[in-house]
């Protein structure tokens, strides 16, 4: 609690600020809650993926104490921080709806924060920044790392799409880096660095973060071009008004909660030493979870990341976050969880069949196993023995009915074989290079361009690993491949049987065989008689 003399060195702080601010003191009763800090809490329950129902809470809650202005603005102004943490009435009305309407909310995050805090705080302080900005995920989305807005903002730090793009999050089908706890953690100390290399105060980033530069911009222009974030309040949009309001009180409340007899909840599934391993394979949450008996939920608290329960490692490495109890047995078993009901729970083919004939597909690439139906087989029991679906066998087979006739004979299962391509070698003929020889100046890239070809396949036709090139030296930057011609002696024989010899030497006599040729073979004369003066 806090003693007399504490509480009158506070009136005396505050009868201070309030004088020297009084011409920036704001009452709006027109903000707009931020978004996240309206959701239930049995939704943010189910979104964290934490157990709090068995816990064993030694800290009792209590009735909220309302304090005086003076307590309030003597403790922001207390806080070691970088920012400014200043107080007025709207401040007041966020510390309020904490500390009353949300102190379960409060109690909730307090607990989370254990988690994601020393994530935040190491990001920040790699980028140098203020490690107060840890509380902004607390007004963006209530820490739930899947928290969409209307506007379609995700995860902790609420990033857009583009946004998350700019700052290299992959967002796709089945991941979504915006969702990840780690890389949109770096992404977003990497943009508010960025923001803050623009205007150079705190309170302007963090709006910036919430309505876009464009927005305080044009509110610091209609302000005169005062960069002051309480100078262009009203000049902001509503959303962004509470935003800073909110921020400060969020770092109240996260500093203050004992005072307010707030308590962390307890979870009964404490946040475990961590590890991460890349995964190359696609994987689906459920073969880990039943292989190394791990629950789902607590997979999915650690890599929210993957929307559908599916780590795609079949295109590119994916790291997997697990608890460090669980990481060797993960590398152990590896090949196990791999192939652990994977027909049950990748089902994406990776090719359709068409006109099945007994035992082969007619590409060669799909082999067939069959099972001759037994009296008392059904479909679901030769799927399960299998390994697969129902639904996957009436596809393999297509049938829509689940009746069975004895004798029939059934697909179980498809292998597919990998397809062999051969070369076939083609006769290419010669290939004909045009030089140039090197002059001072030149450079690849503009050979390159003058010859209508690329700087790659200057250094392939000449066997080049770098663009260095040596004055007065030859280089190829043409490449032409001639049609295979035949030796003189082919030549000579097909000439021979294409056309006659010519006995006579007389004008009158080669008149003769040309008039004829010309009747024969029309304007193709000219040509063969080309080549026969050639031969």
């Amino acid at each position: 609690m806090i003693s007399q003399n504490q509480t009158n060195k506070q009136i005396t702080f505050a009868k201070k600020q309030t004088v020297k601010n009084s011409s920036t003191v704001l009452d709006d009763t027109t903000i707009v809650l931020p978004e996240n800090m309206n959701e239930s809490i049995n939704n943010l329950l189910s979104n964290w993926q934490v157990d709090f129902s068995d816990a064993d809470n030694q800290c009792k809650q209590g009735a909220d104490v309302v304090f005086s202005d003076s307590v309030y603005m003597y403790r922001l102004y207390n806080l070691p921080t970088e920012m400014e943490l200043s107080f007025n009435p709207v401040v007041r009305s966020y510390i309020e709806m904490y500390a009353k309407r949300r102190r379960d909310l409060v109690s909730y995050m307090l607990s989370i924060g254990d988690y994601y805090y020393p994530m935040f705080e190491e990001a920040l302080d790699r980028y140098g920044l203020p490690l107060e900005l840890k509380y902004l995920p607390v007004i963006e989305s209530a820490l739930n790392p899947v928290a969409v807005s209307r506007m379609g903002a995700t995860g902790l730090w609420q990033f857009m799409l583009r946004t998350g793009q700019q700052y290299h999050l992959e967002v796709n089908s089945l991941v979504d880096e915006r969702r990840d706890p780690y890389k949109s953690t770096e992404a977003a100390a990497s943009y508010l660095s960025d923001l803050y290399k623009i205007y150079g105060d705190w309170n302007l980033v963090i709006a910036a973060y919430n309505c876009g530069p464009g927005n305080v911009n044009k509110a610091i222009a209609r302000s005169g071009g005062v960069k002051d974030y309480w100078a262009i309040y009203y000049n902001l949009p509503k959303e962004t008004r509470g935003y800073v309001p909110a921020f400060i009180a969020a770092n109240y409340i996260m500093n203050y909660n004992d005072d307010h007899y707030i308590c962390p909840k307890e979870s009964s599934g404490e946040f475990m030493s961590l590890d991460t391993i890349h995964v190359t394979n696609e994987i689906h949450f459920n073969q880990i979870s039943e292989v190394l008996e791990i629950p789902i939920e607590e997979i999915r608290r650690y890599n929210p990341q993957f929307k559908r329960d599916i780590i795609p490692g079949n295109h590119k490495p994916y790291i997997l976050v697990l608890p460090a109890n669980h990481m060797y047995a993960y590398i152990s078993k590896s090949d196990e969880i791999k192939n652990h009901n994977k027909d049950l729970y990748l089902t994406n083919r990776m090719q359709t069949l068409t006109n099945m004939k007994d035992g082969t597909v007619t590409n060669g690439n799909v082999v067939n196993t069959y099972y001759r139906i037994k009296k008392g087989d059904t479909l679901g029991g030769i799927a399960r023995k299998n390994r697969t679906t129902v639904r996957r066998l009436q596809s393999m087979n297509g049938i829509r009915s689940t009746k069975l006739s004895i004798g029939q004979r059934l697909i179980v299962r498809q292998t597919v074989k990998p397809v062999e391509v051969k070369e076939e070698l083609v006769s290419s003929g010669d290939l004909k290079n045009t030089y140039y020889r090197v002059k001072k100046g030149d450079t690849l890239g503009a050979l390159a361009g003058r010859h209508n070809t690329t700087v790659a396949q200057l250094k392939s036709m000449n066997g080049m690993r770098s663009t260095n090139l040596s004055i007065g030296k030859s280089i190829i930057v043409k490449q032409e491949r001639i049609a295979p011609q035949p030796d003189e002696k082919v030549k000579t024989a097909n000439a021979a049987k294409k056309y006659p010899k010519v006995e006579s030497t007389s004008i009158s006599s080669i008149e003769s065989i040309i008039n004829d040729y010309v009747e024969r073979y029309n304007d193709e004369v000219i040509s063969n008689l080309f080549e026969i003066t050639i031969l």
